[in-house]
């Protein structure tokens, strides 16, 4: 007899294993117990024969409540009726420590009440399918740079200087001088980039942003790629390649967690290159047409976002947005400095804005010239500048936030679902 997991249950047809996990719940049914059991793994039936066992512990389990932590022993047979395909017929088994009132019960309850509760709510097979989706996407991210000669190099959280604007950050004081958490590790990356040909990042980053939308996180994980000898055409072919790769991979490796879900696979199985492409004039064109304008050289709103991409089944890059409305790291189009180097990955079914990026500003003086013009100190940015006076070449990049990636592939409304313990302007705990 061996010890398994659910997972791999499969490989043990026809042996007698034994199973450690918890109670995900159970129903007596006179002389039987049916016993739905999870171990971190995947979920399987177990059922329990009152003439099979002893009677005391036969009771035990009877009495046991949800989630408590047991022992199961029986022999792992195929059941067609099973979605695992496979139930345990229990010869045996141990009550570890029987819990009695578990907070999150089968009826419906409120997004505040699960999120006060979440570290108890990661316990539900929802959450567990999304989890495991994240791991996934987390796999697929490090697999496809790795695969491809980048360098991991990761970025400092604590930083001199801001990256996406100043009015987002989270300061905090760092041995008598200012400090902030980082808004992105992409400045870094130039760094990195200039050192090692292509590199990136992928850690948590920090956006003190005044939103509650289903869209914002204030503490999320985001991954950030950069390339040396770059264009803005070498970015987007970049993104959309990565994005492929990323869905794809959950689909092979995920398929049964996206059916947890309820997910329309068909939406992700189309996900193929090529990515249709528009220029930020086309778009606010094509959206006059739609009847929803974008006020001029302003950047677009999620209604924006979600009437572009009903036009498509895969994901949209929109690039030359507004350079007034653009970072001051993004190159000017040489042909029209009033628009930026930048794309923005947009994702169907009115998921948005998934990948940001484009080409940065290899120009000293230009990137100079800009740093005032945003009212930045010079001095936090000296290093950033050298990058530009020794060996400046083409280069960009962009960053993906995992939690919205995953909102999109899992089909699901709200990024708080997406990460294991959500920060939002209204919840700091648990």
């Amino acid at each position: 007899m061996s010890h398994a997991q659910i997972a791999s249950i499969a490989q043990h047809e026809g042996q007698t294993v034994t199973l450690r996990g918890w109670i995900h719940n159970s129903t007596p049914r006179g002389k039987l117990l049916f016993i739905q059991m999870r171990d971190g793994s995947g979920f399987i039936q177990a059922v329990m024969r009152k003439q099979a066992v002893d009677e005391e512990l036969f009771e035990a389990f009877k009495r046991a409540g949800q989630e408590s932590s047991v022992e199961l022993t029986g022999l792992v047979k195929a059941d067609t009726r099973s979605k695992l395909g496979f139930e345990l017929s229990v010869t045996d088994g141990k009550v570890l420590q029987s819990a009695e009132g578990f907070p999150i019960t089968p009826k419906e309850h409120g997004p505040a009440f699960l999120h006060d509760n979440r570290h108890l709510w990661l316990r539900s097979k929802r959450q567990f399918a999304i989890m495991k989706i994240r791991h996934l996407s987390v796999q697929a991210i490090r697999n496809y740079f790795d695969e491809r000669g980048f360098t991991l190099c990761d970025s400092p959280v604590f930083t001199p200087n801001a990256c996406e604007g100043t009015t987002t950050l989270f300061a905090t004081e760092y041995f008598g001088q200012q400090a902030y958490l980082t808004q992105s590790g992409q400045l870094y990356q130039e760094a990195t980039a200039m050192a090692l040909g292509k590199t990136y990042c992928f850690g948590p980053t920090f956006r003190a942003e005044k939103s509650a939308t289903r869209r914002h996180l204030t503490e999320f994980w985001m991954v950030e790629p950069e390339l040396a000898f770059a264009d803005l055409d070498d970015i987007m072919d970049l993104a959309e390649d990565f994005t492929v790769y990323c869905v794809q991979h959950v689909l092979k490796h995920g398929r049964e967690y996206l059916e947890m879900l309820d997910r329309d696979l068909s939406k992700l199985e189309c996900i193929q290159k090529p990515f249709p492409r528009m220029s930020y004039d086309e778009a606010c064109a094509r959206l006059a047409e739609l009847g929803v304008p974008v006020d001029p050289e302003d950047d677009f709103g999620s209604p924006h976002e979600t009437e572009l991409t009903k036009q498509f089944d895969r994901p949209l890059l929109v690039h030359r947005f507004p350079t007034a409305i653009k970072a001051f790291y993004m190159k000017e189009d040489p042909d029209n400095p009033l628009r930026a180097m930048g794309v923005d990955l947009l994702a169907p079914e009115g998921y948005g804005e998934v990948i940001g990026g484009g080409q940065r500003e290899d120009d000293l003086d230009l990137l100079i010239r800009k740093i005032d013009e945003h009212e930045l100190p010079q001095e936090a940015f000296a290093w950033f500048t050298d990058l530009r006076r020794y060996g400046s070449v083409p280069h960009g990049g962009f960053g993906m936030g995992l939690e919205r990636f995953v909102c999109w592939v899992c089909g699901i409304r709200h990024v708080r679902e997406t990460i294991p313990f959500p920060r939002t302007i209204d919840r700091l705990t648990p």
